[in-house]
């Protein structure tokens, strides 16, 4: 093998032993129960590529958008055990850019979504790196101000993750932080302006794919890692933000490859029982090899 390549082998092979040993130290383990899983599929123009989620209060209406810059939304029954269990598809229809028309070729990478409680929407897209509000799902689009970093984010792996915090304050993060060993960046919008107040720090190989805030104020990220010809390993992590500060780190969620597909948005809501939720969507990348599917977890008391 040339030194090069054993170099970078040795280099993964101890990021990875370091994040499991950091998993471990933050009480990874039996953090979310898990439900069960939902194959969906529809012979329609515009499913599959699924990146962003949002679920009402009660976890049964949704709304989804994809990477080829289209926007859905249904209802969902779930089974006793909680899980997704069918999928009604209300509406799938092009997102609109800022003059109401559908949004261009260059324009469709949507990728996190985020629901105010009056109905106002947030999409983040890749390619041309920024973030747009709606008023609703059928209105022409509006657009935020930029960070300048923005304009500088890798080409495909720019604003993933996008969430909305209980006191309306907007957060996003890139897929990639450029290294592996440097955090991601968290930008915060609020009071008309970006700032970075604090940045996420990066175990293994994971990259960032979708955040929620949960009911419990708690803010919840969503990782994934492509193992190889095995597959795709969620994890999903919260915190506490206190001001300026990211805070009480809990790693809920850790699979090992092929569990799931590739799950890349997130919705954390709470159910009858008092329960947590985490029911994710995966993006199949619009090829016949991958799946949509619904997948929920319950995080135990």
């Amino acid at each position: 093998m040339p030194r090069a390549a054993l170099a970078a082998l040795i280099g993964a092979a101890t990021l990875w032993l370091a994040a499991t040993e950091h998993a471990r130290a933050n009480g990874a383990g039996p953090e979310a129960e898990y439900l069960g899983s939902y194959g969906w599929r529809v012979d329609a123009p515009g499913f599959g590529g699924f990146s962003g989620l949002e679920l009402s209060g009660d976890g049964h209406s949704f709304i989804a958008v994809t990477d080829k810059g289209w926007i859905a939304e249904g209802s969902l029954s779930r089974a006793p055990s909680g899980a997704v269990s069918g999928v009604a598809l209300g509406r799938l229809a092009r997102l609109k850019d800022t003059e109401g028309g559908p949004v261009s070729r260059y324009d469709i990478d949507a990728e996190g979504l985020a629901l105010r409680d009056d109905g106002r929407l947030f999409v983040s897209f890749e390619s041309v790196h920024r973030v747009w509000t709606y008023r609703d799902t059928r209105t022409e689009a509006a657009w935020l101000p930029r960070h300048p970093d923005f304009r500088g984010l890798q080409n495909n792996s720019s604003l993933e993750a996008l969430a909305i915090g209980p006191d309306g304050t907007i957060y996003t993060l890139p897929e990639r932080s450029g290294v592996l060993t440097r955090p991601f960046p968290v930008y915060r919008y609020r009071n008309g302006d970006w700032d970075i107040p604090f940045s996420v720090p990066r175990y293994g190989p994971y990259l960032v794919v979708g955040a929620d805030f949960g009911p419990d104020g708690r803010f919840y990220l969503l990782e994934r890692h492509l193992s190889g010809i095995f597959g795709f390993q969620t994890r999903v992590r919260s915190f506490g933000i206190t001001g300026d500060r990211l805070e009480d780190e809990r790693v809920l969620l850790e699979t090992g490859p092929g569990r799931h597909d590739n799950l890349e948005g997130i919705a954390v809501w709470r159910d009858d029982d008092g329960a947590i939720r985490l029911t994710m969507l995966s993006d199949d990348n619009l090829n016949g090899f991958q799946r949509t599917e619904f997948v929920d977890y319950r995080l135990l008391p």
